[in-house]
C-alpha cells in the first residue's frame, strides 16, 4: 500500500507510561528530547497519530508521529517535552 494511503485520516493517540517508555533522542533542546525514535510495533498507529508519554497525570511528551518504519516511530514535541535527552 502506498505510504500516502497508510497515513491516518483520523488521528489516534498512542499513550505510554514514561517509566517504561524507551526511546532514542534525535534532536534536543536545553537537555530535553524534542524529536525521538521509539519502538512502535502496533500496526494501528501511523504517521499523523499522536504520541502521549505520561507519568501519572503529568504529560512528559505530546507530539505528532511524523514517520513509522521498520517497527519504529519518530515523533516531535518542540514545545513542552520533559523527556531527558538521553538514550534509554
Amino acid at each position: 500500500m502506498p505510504e500516502a494511503q497508510r497515513t491516518a485520516t483520523h488521528s489516534q493517540t498512542y499513550v505510554v507510561e514514561a517509566d517504561t517508555f524507551s526511546f532514542e533522542t534525535i534532536e534536543q533542546e536545553n537537555g530535553q528530547a524534542t524529536v525521538i525514535r521509539f519502538p512502535l510495533d502496533d500496526a494501528r498507529y501511523y504517521a499523523g497519530d499522536v504520541l502521549l508519554v505520561l507519568s501519572g497525570t503529568d504529560i512528559h511528551f505530546h507530539g505528532m508521529i511524523g514517520k513509522t518504519d521498520g517497527g519504529f516511530g519518530i515523533a516531535s514535541d518542540h514545545r513542552g517535552s520533559l523527556l531527558p535527552a538521553t538514550v534509554q
